[in-house]
């Protein structure tokens, strides 16, 4: 099976949402599902401790170029998410695109085009994009 289109996405979350068509309520729905999402990452590190977190300042210099620069600087991350967190995150990052969707829908604008234009920035702009 295919995955679907974001258009066959974006049209299967306005068939489907009910409850919450309000915009405030899809906001903070929204808002709810993105810190589900946290949750369960912080979940996969103090509960599971599949994944494990060492935090500390990054080590950059002005003198690094680019591609030193990718290698020098860390994710703080280390292992590998298990099964059981990978499907958690899974469902809440899903839930965190439908609730995103839903806002696209009541707002009038296609996610594709959401997507295609963070794509252009991104290739224009390349790694100053999110400075």
């Amino acid at each position: 099976m295919s995955a679907p289109t974001l258009d066959q996405f974006q049209q299967q979350v306005s068939e489907l949402l009910l409850r919450h068509r309000s915009l405030l309520d899809v906001m903070s729905k929204f808002g709810q599902s993105g810190a589900s999402v946290n949750r369960a990452v912080t979940k996969a590190v103090t509960d599971c401790g599949c994944i494990e977190l060492n935090a500390r300042k990054q080590q950059y210099s002005d003198e690094l170029n680019l591609e030193n620069a990718k290698t020098t600087l860390q994710s703080h991350l280390t292992g590998a998410v298990c099964e059981h967190c990978r499907d958690a995150l899974k469902n809440d990052l899903g839930r965190n695109l439908f609730y995103m969707t839903a806002l696209c829908n009541l707002l009038d604008i296609q996610l594709d085009e959401v997507i295609a234009d963070e794509y252009d920035k991104c290739s224009t702009l390349g790694l100053f994009n999110l400075t």
